[in-house]
């Protein structure tokens, strides 16, 4: 990487959160920035840097740049290009992506900004909300506690990337929770993805995505664990919540839960909570696992649900986005053998529940969709450039191209 990064202000923590940062990786601060070189390695005592232990591919490629901070929304602005061409993508935490691809010729820059979200396991007091803490499952204190730190990690990739400067500055914007299970929530390593880290990109910089979904949870556990406490003790009024659960509740069933009665009590109660809170509460429907019969035909298996989710959206007056009756669609579109791209290989088996970066794009982008037509009023603030949003006409997955990030498990997502 001919560009390297560069962080600011060695301030204390707290300090940082009126503060706007700048870093320069060019080896050419301007005045308030603050030079990064190569072998700045991440420290708690420094509070920014590379990180060490992180995983790079052949090329030595990407490399994930950490600044401590406070929990909140950051705009961050990031200048790309330079002498030589270049090819930049970023994803922010746990693979979100931000920038796809932003292609540059030789001495050409061009400044591009996002929002990400930082949040901890940690929750402040509300009205409605007592403090506490998340209970966080295991894998989330390890392979993916870079979505529940102190810090601000971005993973710098593509095939030729170039970040020369960087700033970073806490901003008050609309945020978009999601609360869902392992098609929604931020997958650590390919082969796996899901819509939910693809969402962010379809947003302008306007706009904040915090993804507190998990694998393998129903609307049972988010109560339980606390992750519909942790949403609304940041929740500001007119947020956005979208809910999305269904392919581990039909398996809960055995436990006295998760049957389609108990999943609309429990969806309610979570849209209540919202409402009360000031948020704007989104149903979505659990899109279709890939399942053909012998004759081509996808045969669905979450009809249950989604009738259910339609259903109290109904009832509550609230929007609904039928993403199941949409992805249903999609494979159509698709077909038996080439929906296959939309999903992971692992250990030669093809993971027809769980999606690969190509089919978390597509959902994503029916779920932005899914906002548009429901007129959920933040979706003002998708993209203007996504071209057409049809489950009938998706992108081409021969054409479809996404900087794979160097961290590969074969430890499949929770739930099924």
């Amino acid at each position: 990487m001919k560009h390297l990064l560069l962080v600011a202000g060695l301030l204390a923590a707290p300090a940082w959160a009126d503060a706007t940062l700048r870093f320069a990786f060019d080896g050419q601060p301007a005045a308030g920035e603050v030079a990064v070189s190569a072998d700045t390695v991440y420290s708690r005592e420094r509070g920014h840097g590379f990180e060490a232990d992180a995983p790079r591919n052949a090329a030595g490629q990407p490399v994930f740049f950490s600044v401590d901070l406070p929990e909140g929304n950051y705009r961050v602005t990031a200048t790309l290009g330079g002498r030589d061409a270049s090819d930049t993508t970023i994803k922010a935490e746990l693979r979100r992506l931000m920038l796809d691809g932003v292609q540059l010729p030789a001495g050409r820059t061009e400044t591009r900004s996002f929002i990400v979200n930082l949040r901890t396991a940690q929750i402040a007091a509300a009205p409605g909300v007592d403090a506490g803490r998340v209970q966080l499952k295991e894998r989330e204190i390890v392979s993916e506690a870079w979505a529940w730190d102190r810090r601000l990690t971005l993973e710098i990739n593509g095939a030729r990337p170039a970040l020369t400067h960087l700033t970073i500055e806490p901003v008050r914007v609309p945020t978009v929770y999601l609360l869902g299970d392992s098609t929604v929530a931020d997958q650590s390593g390919e082969p796996y993805a899901s819509w939910g880290q693809m969402l962010p990109a379809l947003f302008q910089s306007s706009v904040a995505v915090s993804n507190q979904a998990e694998s393998g949870e129903t609307f049972r556990d988010s109560l339980a664990r606390r992750r519909l406490d942790k949403i609304l003790s940041t929740l500001q009024p007119g947020d956005t919540v979208l809910l999305q659960f269904g392919h581990n509740d039909q398996k809960q069933q055995k436990d006295g839960s998760g049957n389609a009665e108990s999943y609309k009590a429990e969806l309610r109660i979570h849209a209540e909570r919202i409402l009360a809170r000031g948020g704007v509460p989104v149903v979505l429907s659990s899109m279709e696992r890939r399942n053909f019969d012998a004759q081509g035909r996808l045969r669905p298996s979450l009809l249950e649900y989604a009738d259910a989710a339609r259903a109290v959206a109904a009832d509550m007056k609230l929007a609904f986005i039928d993403l199941n009756g949409m992805s249903q669609q999609l494979y159509a579109a698709l077909g038996p053998e080439r929906s296959q791209a939309m999903h992971p290989l692992n250990n030669g088996k093809l993971d027809n529940t769980h999606h690969n970066n190509y089919g978390a794009m597509q959902l994503a982008r029916l779920v932005a969709l899914g906002l548009r037509e429901a007129r959920v009023p933040v979706a003002a603030a998708l993209r203007d450039d996504l071209g057409p949003l049809d489950p009938a006409r998706p992108q081409a997955p021969e054409q479809f191209r996404v900087a794979a990030s160097p961290g590969y498990t074969q430890q499949r997502p929770l739930g099924d």
